[in-house]
């Protein structure tokens, strides 16, 4: 009997590790069937956590992403899918290039784990060159490519500063915008790894300024002798994490804006009553909820974000917010994912100037085929669905390094799309613009490029319910 039992324990370390090893996917029921039901019901205790590669991240930021620890105890099932929950974890803290998580070591009835792992590269220190502008279409086609409309300068970027997955970002900016920032974000500042705190500041100036929406584009007034905008922006912020997938956030900001006696007269209500600047504190609570299997580029799962703020105090600057989103991603077949995402936003009163009611095409919220566009409002929202096959996951080589120091090879992976956008925004008063208080959707077909260090290019051909279509280029990445 023990001998049998030793070789039912030493099968389920085979299992494991092949699962997590080798297909990173879960075990067959026809393999986990081969485990007596005895061994698979009764559980397997988890003994050490032994971790390896992480040269600078300290081992309980590693410990906090796993869904288990020494001691518990799970059937067979359960802990195959904890392990994997685990690597998953693990690499959606964007800490490292590869995981493994696997068995190791056999007890009587208690396995080891293995962690290991492989680092990426954490600091940043580089000069950018990027335009202003929503999207590159819009500068390029828009605006002509014009080198006005570029921000230039340097930007370090200090991911797992002291190891505890803390992130420094300080920027100087020239060109457009002239501006200085900076931010530390720090997930955990308490001994139980539940809290963390996040502030950042940045104070700038620019010769333009978008003051107004006309025809649903931006129309801007520029000023090559005297600056237009002056800013000043503050903020910090407390997060609670109890467990993996939620996220609570609390902050308190302070912003002061001044433009020029020309942008008062042009539109009275940029700020309200004709007002030249404005300062106002603000306060926000925010809720995230993460269950992808990987952030940048999810294949499955669900995510979630609710986010309620209010700033200004009095009559000359009053506004409530609500924001919520959500994304729901399924596998349909081998390698072809189906994806729902969904957005609605809510501003109160709905009397509000014109600072504060840009609502699509600004930032990561807009619609597909309406690049071109702003459409401006107090409410409203959009549903997005897109098919998505996986053409090609490849790897390119690099010239060998040192062993161990850097990644030799460079993973790219193409996905092939459709998609269909559907959305409405109200407006009080729209003005000479035509496409809110509407129905407006768009759909067309793209390809997305995923690559190191989670950069993501997006090349996309859509058609609107305007009859207007084109060609689009996004990008995107985490530094």
């Amino acid at each position: 009997m023990l001998r049998e039992k030793k070789y039912h324990l030493f099968l389920i370390i085979a299992l494991l590790s092949c699962h997590v090893l080798v297909a990173q996917q879960a075990v067959s029921e026809n393999s986990i069937a081969s485990v007596s039901n005895a061994e698979t019901e009764t559980g397997i205790s988890v003994g050490q956590i032994i971790i390896t590669g992480n040269k600078k991240t300290k081992a309980f930021i590693v410990l906090r992403e796993l869904p288990f620890k020494t001691g518990d105890q799970y059937p067979l099932d359960v802990l195959i899918k904890k392990m994997e929950t685990a690597r998953k974890q693990l690499m959606n803290t964007a800490l490292f290039h590869l995981v493994i998580v696997s068995a190791k070591n056999i007890k009587d009835n208690t396995i080891d784990i293995a962690v290991d792992l492989k680092e990426r590269w954490y600091l940043f220190p580089l000069p950018f060159f990027r335009p202003v502008d929503r999207n590159f279409n819009q500068w390029l086609v828009e605006h002509k490519g014009s080198l006005d409309r570029v921000n230039y300068g340097a930007k370090l970027s200090y991911n797992n500063a002291t190891g505890r997955n803390d992130k420094i970002r300080l920027g100087v900016t020239n060109g457009y915008t002239k501006q200085l920032s900076f931010s530390y974000d720090r997930p955990y500042i308490d001994y139980t790894l539940k809290w963390g705190l996040k502030f950042s500041f940045a104070a700038g100036k620019n010769r333009e300024i978008n003051y107004n929406t006309i025809a649903d584009k931006q129309v801007f007034l520029k000023d090559d002798n005297q600056y237009v905008r002056n800013f000043i922006t503050g903020n910090i912020e407390f997060s609670y994490r109890r467990a993996i997938k939620t996220k609570h956030s609390f902050g308190i900001g302070y912003t002061s804006e001044r433009v020029k006696d020309t942008i008062a007269i042009l539109n009275p209500s940029y700020f309200k009553s004709g007002r030249k600047n404005i300062s106002f504190p603000g306060i926000y609570y925010t809720l995230n909820y993460l269950n992808l299997d990987y952030n940048p580029y999810p294949n499955r799962g669900y995510a979630a974000q609710i986010s309620i703020a209010k700033s200004g105090l009095n009559n000359s600057f009053n506004i409530w917010q609500l924001h919520v989103k959500g994304l729901g991603v399924w596998p349909v077949a081998k390698k072809v994912f189906f994806s729902l995402s969904a957005y609605g936003g809510l501003k109160l009163p709905f009397k509000q100037p014109y600072f504060t009611q840009r609502f699509l095409g600004y930032g990561d919220v807009f619609m597909q085929g309406y690049e071109y566009n702003v459409i401006d409002g107090v409410a409203g929202g959009y549903v997005k669905t897109t098919l998505t096959r996986e053409l090609l996951n490849f790897a390119v080589k690099t010239p060998a390094v040192k062993k161990g120091k850097v990644q030799n090879k460079i993973p790219v992976r193409i996905f092939g799309k459709i998609y269909g956008n559907a959305g409405y925004v109200h407006s009080p008063d729209s003005g000479e613009n035509s496409l809110s208080n509407k129905m407006l959707y768009s759909g067309g077909f793209g390809i997305d490029i995923l690559t190191f260090y989670d950069v993501i290019f997006k090349l996309e051909w859509s058609l609107n319910s305007a009859g207007q279509n084109g060609i689009f280029f996004h990008q995107k990445s985490t530094f």
